[in-house]
């Protein structure tokens, strides 16, 4: 019997309309609800072919097969956040009843965890535990909470801790990935790029490997910062230099895969993985701009300079379907790339690049929600914007002083927008014609440790009807539940 069914052929016209299976989460919870599945441990061949043939990207107002995957893992409950930028690393969360509007002062504070440690490390939630990474004098550590209650439940170290003779810590020292989580693993990268798998229920170390001195990395100007990518029994990173890509064995730390042709310090972008026809590709980018590797063979199959920059390349691309959108701060602006088979291999068309007023985001990310990119540009001073995927055009900006930066996720059709200088979360409707501004609140207290020239730069999260802020120590929790 086909492992499918047939269904009738429909045409999609507007989001609303569309099969709600963005991601690998998703399609694992679709088939074990329709008793296709017995449990999520089953679901990991199906979903190779499910991946290809039940993916959809509504993209520039139509619809195409071609899909952004995570490989096969990451089988995360109904709205945990998994991972950096959620289950899909896209800055959605899962499906969940949220508020639609905050009351006079924000939603209710459910708990402040206060020991977190030095660091930008963002948090990841999954089955009712929060997972994030700190730093003290000596040692840079993971940790785990009871993300209901904000107690402790254990913190183990994975490195020392960085110093100023490791990399610029003008900006604030400690870990600024954020921990990836699968099965019954934990993984973690310190910002010197020593990379751990942990097992999740204490901690315990499972193997460790060090990017400098097992694969010739080089620590990027500002630490590393990637969050790992989990890919079946791969877990990617990059340690830059010659083995610019590479990915270790999720049960033993050692070398299955690299990538070629590419020499080049990292920077600070976490990796995806997309699929273009018969050819699986990662993607990611760095002072050379965008570039992709085959999952196969490690070879370079596209490359698109002009939204990197020398200085440090931050955000993660966005796949869109056939498509990628890039952008970086310090002039280098954003790119949309339309992709197409070529052979073995990919082409990468550049539909346009823009800068000056444009998006120029610095570190908080992008999200793309009914063919429009929300996020804060570095332009103008620094500002709340929205883009026209399709177009390019800008079609507003919002100035929030004394802010000059934030990050941004969405989650049952809001926006979320953490501003980086007087620790407010901005509450947002996705309006393409104006800023629609549905709530805001302010975190209780900001750290007191030391950050430098640093600001409020860890990214938000959604999980369990729950946003989670982070600034350095402090963790808050806030009940979101509709």
């Amino acid at each position: 019997m086909r492992w499918f069914a047939k269904v009738p052929r429909r045409n999609f016209t507007k989001s609303s309309d569309l099969p709600r299976l963005h991601t690998t989460t998703e399609r694992a919870i679709m088939l074990r609800r329709l008793r296709i599945l017995p449990s999520f441990e089953s679901v990991r061949p199906i979903l190779a072919k499910l991946n290809r043939f039940a993916a959809t990207s509504l993209m520039l107002g139509t619809i195409t097969l071609a899909t952004s995957t995570l490989g096969t893992s990451l089988l995360a409950g109904d709205a945990d956040w998994p991972q950096w930028r959620g289950p899909a690393r896209d800055g959605k969360a899962a499906d969940q009843s949220l508020l639609q509007t905050w009351p006079e002062g924000g939603p209710e504070l459910k708990w402040t965890f206060s020991t977190a440690g030095r660091g930008y490390s963002s948090t990841t939630i999954v089955d009712g535990k929060l997972f994030s990474m700190g730093s003290d004098e000596q040692n840079c550590y993971a940790i785990c909470i009871d993300a209901k209650s904000g107690q402790s439940i254990w913190q183990v170290p994975i490195s020392r801790a960085g110093t100023g003779d490791d990399y610029n810590t003008g900006w604030g020292g400690g870990p600024r990935s954020t921990p990836t989580v699968d099965g019954d693993q934990v993984f973690v990268m310190s910002d010197v790029g020593v990379v751990s798998a942990l097992r999740r229920e204490d901690g315990a170390k499972l193997w460790s490997v060090d990017l400098v001195a097992d694969y010739g990395g080089e620590i990027p100007k500002w630490g590393y910062s990637e969050s790992a990518l989990i890919d079946g029994d791969r877990v990617v990173v990059t340690p830059g230099r010659s083995n610019f890509m590479i990915a270790l064995d999720r049960q033993t730390g050692k070398l299955l895969w690299q990538s070629k042709g590419v020499d080049s310090v990292a920077h600070y972008v976490s990796a995806m993985k997309g699929s273009i026809g018969d050819v699986d590709y990662y993607v990611t980018a760095g002072s050379i701009g965008v570039v992709a590797f085959d999952c196969q063979s490690g070879e370079k199959l596209f490359g698109n300079e002009l939204s990197g920059n020398k200085v440090a390349t931050i955000p993660t691309p966005l796949i869109l379907g056939d498509h990628i959108y890039h952008t970086s701060d310090y002039g280098a602006g954003n790119v949309l790339l339309k992709l197409t088979s070529a052979g073995n291999g990919i082409n990468a068309e550049q539909v346009y690049h823009l800068d000056g007023k444009s998006m120029m985001n610095h570190h908080g990310g992008v999200v793309a929600v009914d063919g429009t990119i929300y996020g804060l540009t570095k332009a103008s001073g620094g500002v709340w914007m929205a883009q026209d995927i399709k177009s390019g055009d800008t079609l507003w900006q919002e100035k929030l002083r004394p802010n000059t930066s934030g990050s941004i996720c969405f989650a049952d059709g809001c926006l979320y927008c953490y501003n980086d200088k007087d620790g407010t979360v901005v509450l947002l409707e996705p309006n393409k014609d104006r800023w629609s501004p549905l709530g805001k609140l302010t975190i209780p207290r900001e750290t007191d440790l030391p950050r430098g020239s640093g600001a409020i730069w860890a990214h938000p999260v959604v999980a369990d009807q729950t946003l989670f802020i982070r600034d350095q120590n402090l963790i808050f929790a806030f009940d979101i539940a509709r």
